[in-house]
This record gives structure tokens, sequence and C-alpha cells, in this order.
């Protein structure tokens, strides 16, 4: 189990994710002391619903579903732990070269703070290591805080998928290509119209 403590700022922890797989320039993030990135376990569970259930752009995941997932050998989630408290979340598939993030959510105490953003790091990494080509994502067409973030780090737009979510709101279908040699990420445009 690889565990990356953040004993050190954010900011480190991001420099290092970034120039070990060679993905993007650190943001400015605050310290988390005694904070790490951590694989989820079932003891994490818990944490993760309390945080799904606060969240209005929640998956709607259950327990049954969030369990299940942790069976699945081609399922990867990580949380950000601290003081034994799990403050956020992401959840991916890595199937065959491509890594597909299907959710990452912040406790609403900690937003606005890095998590997201250095667990997308940590994916990344994860995904270089791995000689992954694309990185997909779809989110709710209005959450502009969550575009603005992975346009931050590389991702642009490539479709929409019309009345996706259960209150009909429109996905916003994001890409992010990496060269599966280097790691690096690779320039791309819109496709679609924002």
């Amino acid at each position: 189990m690889q565990v990356v403590r953040l004993s050190l700022p954010l900011r480190a922890v991001s420099r290092f994710v970034a120039d070990a797989a060679r993905l993007a320039e650190a943001a400015s993030l605050p310290a988390m002391p005694e904070a790490a990135i951590e694989p989820m376990t079932v003891a994490d569970v818990a944490g993760v619903l309390r945080i799904e259930a606060s969240s209005p752009e929640s998956s709607g995941w259950d327990e049954a579903q969030l369990r299940g997932e942790l069976d699945r050998t081609w399922a990867h989630l990580w949380v950000i732990r601290r003081r034994g408290h799990v403050q956020a979340f992401l959840a991916a598939w890595l199937v065959a070269d491509e890594l597909h993030v299907l959710n990452v959510a912040t406790d609403p105490g900690h937003r606005r703070k890095g998590h997201a953003h250095a667990l997308l790091l940590h994916a990344l990494a994860f995904a270089a290591g791995r000689g992954v080509r694309l990185v997909l994502l779809e989110v709710r067409r209005g959450n502009a805080g969550a575009i603005a973030l992975y346009r931050r780090i590389g991702f642009v737009a490539m479709g929409l998928r019309a009345r996706y979510y259960s209150n009909d709101e429109d996905a916003l279908e994001m890409v992010l290509r990496l060269d599966p040699d280097t790691g690096k990420v690779l320039p791309g445009q819109d496709e679609v119209r924002v």
C-alpha cells in the first residue's frame, strides 16, 4: 500500500507529484499538517458517504455501490485523511490505457484548500506511471468551479451528454491526454463549446 504523507505544505507535495510525472506546475496550496493521501479502505466508507451526502454535485453512491468499487480490481480510490478523518476522496477506473475519474469530492468544511487538486495530481501521477494515454471525466455543465480546476490541470472539453444527471443537467465530457512514454500532459483544445 502506497501512502503519501502530507506533513509538508501541499504546494511541495504537488510539486513532487507534478515533477515526478511531469504533469503540471503546482498551484500555491496551503499546508495540511498530519494529512495523507492514502488508498481508501472499508473503514473510510462512512466518511466518504458523509461527503457524498453533503455534496450538491454528488454522484449519489450508496454504501453498497461504494463497497463494490473497493472490490473491483480496476477501481482505484484514494482519500485525504487527517487525524483519522476523511476530508476528500477520488474514485477512478483504470481500463486499458485510460483512467476514468468517476468521482472527486471534498468535505464542505475543507473546500477551497487544494484537496481536489492534490487528489487529481496524485491520480495523474498514478496514470502516468501506468502508461495511460487518456484521462476522462464527466462534470456537471453548471459546475464552474470544478471545470476551472480541471482546465488548470490540462483537461479540455470533448463532448456533451444531454440530460445526463438525474436532474436533467447536461454533463460536459472532459479529457486530458498524456504521452504514454513520458507521462507528460499533451496540449489539447476544446472540441465543443462549454
